[in-house]
């Protein structure tokens, strides 16, 4: 039994995705969605329960309204039909129990990334596999609707291991609510959609359809800076990170700098997985899985360039997911391979991160979002 968190102030649930299958890059261990205590004031995680059983929940969203629970199955099929699926389950609000309300297909193969639009009107799903972005209305009880458009990406990269075909990665929203940005490692494109929020159809972007990428840098993840002028991409594939300048108007990207996410000389695997500004838009913050690390930069406010400040060993290894915590106080980073999550404490002035000491076991994690 979950903590009623209604009698702790400094409290608040926090739900976590995990691997349950073999599948060619990791032993699956979990059982699902996994649900916990999250304490703002110490970073500690408390009473983990397993919420809800599904396969290979590898990444979560939560509706505006905090009442539904989305999430995708990074599955290559989904009830004898060819593809991935995405879930939609009711949140207790004094348990952070799960209740599924239904599921639909995402018509195509290993859904990585899950997103709704502020209002809370419609779901988008990524399909790494199949390279493939899927749309569903919201129902009024938090069920999702039949799918309301499905976009099939194109093209390839020089990678011919890894880019050779499209592989949509990441659904993120502009703070404007105006445009819907999909990370396509394939292809080295983020491309760019506008929403039609009455039919929950997808349009490329009318002034550029996307923003390019330098060849085989695998663009997976990217977060917007607070002040919504700045764009900061996180590439998997060669470990660089990029900074843009972003046009609210038009959504137009303009390349200021590509940085590395290793330190000089370093002869860890490239492999990068999510990157997020902090709240104060002072820093950002990047997970780079061959090193086991999260990279540290500072940010100018005025130019929106990167100056590196450092790398935090994560103590487990292959970090994927990592939040951080609404008052900027705390960040956590999920060690998929090692099964644990960490907690490190950030300083606001520098940036930096301190381990706090709270290690909490859970199997195979990936994807972690407080509520």
């Amino acid at each position: 039994m979950i903590t009623n968190t209604h009698d702790d102030p400094d409290s608040t649930f926090a739900f976590i995705g995990s691997y349950t299958q073999r599948l060619p890059h990791v032993d699956g261990k979990g059982r699902g969605i996994y649900c916990a205590r999250f304490n703002q004031t110490t970073g500690a995680l408390s009473d983990i329960a397993l919420a809800a059983e599904l396969d290979n929940p590898t990444f979560l969203a939560i509706a505006p309204n905090r009442r539904t629970l989305y999430a995708v199955g990074e599955i290559e099929e989904f009830k004898g039909q060819f593809g991935g699926a995405v879930s939609a389950y009711a949140i207790d609000p004094t348990t952070g129990s799960l209740t599924l309300l239904n599921q639909q297909p995402t018509c195509g193969t290993f859904a990585c990334h899950v997103n709704l639009d502020a209002q809370g009107h419609f779901v988008i799903v990524a399909n790494y596999g199949s390279g493939s972005v899927a749309v569903y209305p919201v129902q009024d009880d938090g069920r999702l609707g039949l799918l309301s458009d499905f976009v099939q990406h194109t093209g390839i990269g020089p990678n011919l291991a890894r880019q050779e075909g499209p592989h949509a990665h990441q659904i993120k929203f502009s703070p404007d609510q105006r445009f819907v940005l999909v990370n396509d490692l394939g292809a080295d494109r983020v491309v760019i959609y506008q929403l039609d929020a009455t039919q929950g159809k997808l349009t490329p972007n009318s002034r550029v359809p996307f923003a390019s990428l330098h060849p085989g840098a695998g663009p997976r993840h990217l977060d917007f800076h607070p002040n919504g002028k700045f764009v900061y991409v996180i590439n998997e594939l060669d470990a660089t990170l990029t900074a843009f300048a972003y046009d609210a108007s038009s959504a137009t990207f303009t390349a200021l700098q590509t940085v590395s996410t290793l330190p000089a000389g370093s002869t860890a695997a490239m492999s990068c997985a999510h990157v997020q500004v902090h709240p104060s838009g002072k820093f950002v913050y990047g997970s780079n899985r061959g090193h086991d690390s999260i990279a540290i930069f500072g940010i100018d406010q005025t130019t929106g360039r990167l100056h590196a400040i450092g790398h935090e060993p994560t103590q487990g290894e292959q970090p994927r997911n990592f939040a951080i915590a609404s008052n900027g106080r705390f960040l956590l980073v999920e060690n998929q391979d090692s099964g644990t999550i960490v907690s490190f404490e950030i300083d606001p002035e520098r940036g930096t991160l301190s381990p706090t000491g709270h290690i909490t076991p859970v199997p195979t994690p990936v994807c972690l979002i407080l509520l």
